[in-house]
């Protein structure tokens, strides 16, 4: 069973494995944001250009129901382009997707990097599902655990699979793949009890250094949490080569 089931170009049926933690029949972000990815990938351009950054923003839950996608090219250009996605049910819009692509090149020689690669998956052990929370997603996804994990508060180091696909009978991509997980990092790293505590995203900015390889993306996680309700929640992405992208999420914070 795929997180979504095509219906036609545009539209698709939102499957139960999308269902996230927080209300029933309402998605976990990382399959929809997924599925703006695969509408932005398929963008025509006159460019041979990789996507470097996608933010996402919710403007409301989205149900676990049928859902319309749109994407288009919003600024075209000789070396840098802006994409866009909308993620619709019924008239309503519950969420959009900005995307830069930049022409490719060769840095090769120049490239650098702070983070240190992940572990190797050999290294981690089944991590324990959170109580309290609704499943869906989280049965759709493999988590193995590094440090810390969903079972207990505080910072965590995952690598994370697909069980399924996003789309029926199709591979996804390497980002696709890397934008399913990318919103996990504020609940594999939460700091709070969530049968007490909100601590709901509104957005998923996610900077691209290149594409994943293979099947397994490591999320490297930690929460901070303000004084006043606020919080952010960054992660590190990575796939077994090493580190690929940095994702960052802002976050509500109060009691349920």
């Amino acid at each position: 069973m795929p997180f979504f089931k095509q219906l036609d170009e545009n539209r698709f049926a939102a499957q139960w494995e999308t269902t996230g933690p927080w209300t029933e029949g309402a998605q976990h972000l990382g399959p929809p944001s997924a599925l703006m990815t695969r509408a932005l990938e398929a963008v025509p351009g006159e460019l041979d250009a990789r996507i470097a950054s996608i933010t996402v923003d919710i403007l409301g839950p989205v149900p676990v129901d049928e859902l319309t996608v749109s994407a288009s090219l919003d600024r075209p250009g000789r070396s840098v382009e802006l994409l866009s996605a909308r993620l619709s049910s019924g008239d309503r819009v519950v969420a959009r997707a900005t995307a830069w692509r930049i022409i490719a090149g060769d840095s090769e020689a120049v490239r650098t990097s702070t983070v240190a690669p992940l572990p190797p998956v050999e290294q981690s052990v089944e991590s324990p599902m959170p109580e309290g929370w609704g499943r869906g997603y989280i049965d759709a996804m493999e988590w193995r655990s590094l440090t810390g994990g969903f079972g207990e508060p505080g910072p965590a180091a995952l690598w994370v699979r697909q069980r399924i696909p996003l789309v029926d009978e199709e591979e996804p991509s390497p980002l696709q793949r890397l934008m399913t997980v990318a919103d996990s990092g504020s609940g594999a790293s939460n700091m709070l009890r969530p049968d007490r505590w909100w601590f709901i995203n509104t957005a998923l900015t996610v900077h691209i250094q290149r594409e994943p390889e293979g099947e397994w993306i490591g999320l490297d996680a930690s929460t901070t949490i303000g004084p006043g309700g606020l919080g952010t929640a960054r992660s590190e992405l990575h796939d077994v080569h090493g580190h690929v992208a940095g994702g960052s999420q802002p976050l509500m914070i109060r009691p349920r």
